[in-house]
């Protein structure tokens, strides 16, 4: 029976490919998977880097492919003649289930292979790379390519590369290859006889255990002469997990033949290596299996497992990883929680100021006729609209140069950072009356200021967007995480829509101008206000120098920014008061202009020694532990009751969570009576690690929080807490 199965399936894979091939032939399926070679330098060690992108929908293959497919090749010559690289480990790989039924294993969207390299690449003008893989989705398409490049002092170059993934993205994807860990203690593995087959058969001990969708428990690599068939997975009533694999011994077709041993010895020890998702640490691991001999008592192992809970992991969970899936049907319930989320962002402090000066200026435009009205708020809201589509073309942009982003992300940038400051500023000193914005012509043409035309209105609209990014409002997360995992069209649509739901007060009052009249009457009132709005803005400068410090860390560019804001000051003022407004823009201007420009070009402080969120956090009372992967993981399997912060210096929402919650007595009491561990994720900086962890959890922005309970469970709170949620979700009164 097995030699017939082996001889259909060569002739059924023959007869696939002759035809693909010939279809691949009339068609040109390049843009189905897209390339780069590199070489980076990680832990003093060279490695040539293959980074692949396969076109949404299709995927290839894994060193053991499953029941269909063809594993990727690689081919390497230098200077013609062909040289061997040895891989570092294959990447972790994807569960597939494909037509018919048939299950495979393999890679999708972004992944990398490494290779060691060593001293006699160090110049070479002729490096070849050969890929020869099967890329599928309906159906299965045979390609290779052929990227040829050069060693100069050891760094590969091409011109041949068709995406750029950054140094930091591949540096994570080489740490998260499953490298090889010794067998834990809590994996139990059996391998013996079934019947005329062979059996493997698992268990895992451990509370607290989490599978990983569509994936199994133990993916097994190639191992001669034995062939896996598909990975039953079982429960018992404490949560503990069982598996089996039935296996086909092939010995028989081994040249000299190989038969089973009857007495149950191998003539030499076999080693079976497995991708362990291990569902107790929730990480992937390799894990070997060496075995001298096997068992015969595979029936009653079958008997035991009939007592179980069969556990169907072929399906995914419905959340971010999966939205692609159903982003037709789910589409507009999204779009519905985007422009919730955007019209929440309106009572949103973040945004406030400019929010306050928006209505200030609807007062002033009341008593205008109903078109301009319109015209005003027409114009904010293109302001709002097009910001948000500027920032999802920045978004699509970083995804494709494989970069991690989340909401809030231009926030992380001392050079954004320290321009908005300048821009606030300015508006500031306009409010208090210290210039005015002129059309052309001048006092002929009445001396608008911009704030009153059109184009403030834009203005105001823009900054609205961009300061209502530090917010996360409720409904926006939700929408934020399906759209940062979505194709480019949904992208622009789900910030369109975020950006409908914060314009919706103005275009509603541009088309009913009837609606503000609960607003008072224009009046000498309104000088005092805009006094205290210039006051708002000046806040909200101070709060972004504090930003700007975190991502600086840096006492030499707060000098010079500063410095520059003083001189900022002084020009606008000297040209208010000087006759001589020429000698007042020589004097002030040419300092201004330096100062900001060394601010912002001043080498950053990346020691870590700067302006610590941490070491504030702890100031309140506090006990914080900088939060990393590992630091979780251990509470997870101590069980150690954990409350998660992951938040920033630019994040206003989450200044509002702390003082209303983490930093009352009440929080304090709650931790020092149930000795709870608190665990800070600091992402005012980019930091990839806490971006990809977060998008994993369904969450592309802060705040985030979560707790770990008494049972090892990692439960989500979200972007919103209460004291209440905290203690139910930890278990505590």
């Amino acid at each position: 029976m097995n030699k017939l199965r082996l001889v259909l399936s060569i002739v059924f894979t023959g007869v696939l490919l002759s035809s693909f091939t010939a279809h691949a032939q009339k068609e040109d399926y390049s843009d189905l998977l897209k390339t780069q070679v590199t070489s980076t330098k990680i832990n003093d060690s060279n490695f040539l880097v293959i980074n692949l992108r396969n076109k949404e929908g299709w995927h290839t293959y894994w060193e053991n492919p499953g029941d269909s497919g063809l594993a990727t090749e690689f081919e390497f010559k230098d200077q013609g003649d062909k040289i061997v690289l040895e891989m570092v480990e294959w990447p972790t790989p994807h569960k597939f289930i494909e037509k018919g039924d048939i299950q495979t294993f393999g890679h999708k969207n972004d992944y990398s292979y490494f290779f060691y390299l060593n001293n006699q690449f160090k110049n070479s003008d002729n490096f070849q790379v050969h890929l020869k893989y099967l890329i599928c989705r309906d159906i299965c398409i045979p390609q290779e390519k052929i990227i040829k490049g050069t060693f100069s002092d050891g760094k590969f170059s091409s011109s041949q590369n068709d995406i750029t993934i950054s140094e930091s993205e591949i540096v994570e994807r080489f740490n998260n290859l499953p490298r090889k860990r010794t067998l834990p203690t809590y994996l139990n593995i059996t391998l013996t006889q079934h019947g005329d087959d062979m059996a493997l058969f698992y268990n895992i001990t451990g509370e607290g255990q989490k599978l990983k969708r569509a994936q199994n428990i133990l993916t097994p690599y190639t191992t001669s002469p034995f062939t896996f068939k598909r990975e039953k997975i079982y429960k018992d009533k404490k949560g503990n997990h069982y598996g089996s694999f039935m296996m086909d011994w092939d010995g028989a077709y081994l040249e000299p033949e190989y038969p089973l041993p009857e007495d149950g010895n191998f003539k030499e020890p076999i080693t079976f290596k497995f991708v362990f998702n291990d569902p107790v640490t929730n990480e992937s691991y390799r894990v070997d299996y060496e075995v001298a001999s096997f068992g015969k008592n595979g029936e009653s192992f079958s008997s035991f497992y009939k007592t179980l809970t069969p556990v169907d992991n072929t399906q995914k969970k419905v959340d971010s990883k999966v939205m692609n899936n159903q982003s037709g049907s789910s589409l507009p319930y999204f779009l519905l929680m985007a422009f919730i989320g955007g019209l929440i962002l309106n009572i949103m402090p973040c945004v406030l100021p400019v929010i306050s000066l928006k209505l200030f200026g609807l007062i002033k435009h009341s008593k205008e006729s109903r078109g301009r009205i319109f015209k005003h708020n027409l114009f904010y809201s293109l302001g709002v609209m097009a910001t948000f589509v500027a920032l999802a073309a920045a978004i699509v942009g970083l995804k494709a140069s494989g970069e991690q982003v989340g909401w809030g992300f231009q926030l992380q940038s001392p050079l954004f950072v320290s321009l908005m400051v300048f821009v606030i500023f300015i508006m500031a000193l306009n409010l208090f009356g210290l210039f005015e914005f002129k059309t052309p012509g001048g006092s002929t043409l009445g001396n608008v200021e911009i704030r009153n035309t059109y184009s403030g209105d834009f203005i105001s609209g823009v900054l609205a967007t961009i300061l209502s990014t530090p917010c996360s409002a409720p409904f926006l997360g939700t929408a934020l995480t399906f759209a940062f995992s979505e194709s480019t069209l949904n992208i622009f649509l789900i910030f369109l829509f975020i950006g409908l739901g914060l314009s919706a007060p103005f275009l509603l009052t541009g088309f009913f101008p009837a609606l503000i009249r609960f607003l008072p009457k224009p009046g000498m009132w309104m000088e005092h206000v805009k006094k205290l709005l210039g006051l708002t803005l000046i806040l909200t400068v101070v709060w972004l120098l504090d930003v700007y410090s975190a991502l600086v860390g840096s006492a030499v560019a707060m000098m010079y920014i500063k410095s520059a804001l003083v001189f900022t000051f002084f020009f606008f003022y000297m040209r208010k008061k000087m006759t001589k407004k020429v000698y007042a823009t020589i004097l002030v201007l040419i300092p201004t202009l330096y100062l900001g420009y060394t601010s912002v070009t001043t080498p950053l402080n990346t020691s870590g020694s700067g302006n610590s969120l941490i070491e504030d956090k702890k100031r309140e009372g506090l006990e914080w532990v900088k939060w990393t992967e590992d630091a979780m993981n251990q509470r997870i399997n101590e069980k150690k009751l954990t409350f998660i912060d992951f938040t920033a210096r630019w994040c206003i929402t989450c200044k509002v969570n702390e003082k209303l919650v983490i930093n009352t007595d009440s929080f304090k009491e709650m931790v020092d009576e149930n000795n709870v561990d608190l665990l800070l994720g600091d992402w005012t900086k980019k930091d990839g690690h806490i971006g990809k962890w977060l998008k994993s959890q369904g969450m592309v922005g802060v705040p985030a929080y979560f707790v770990i309970d008494d049972k090892g469970n990692l439960i989500k709170l979200g972007e919103t807490i209460s004291l209440s949620e905290v203690k139910k979700a930890l278990g505590v009164n």
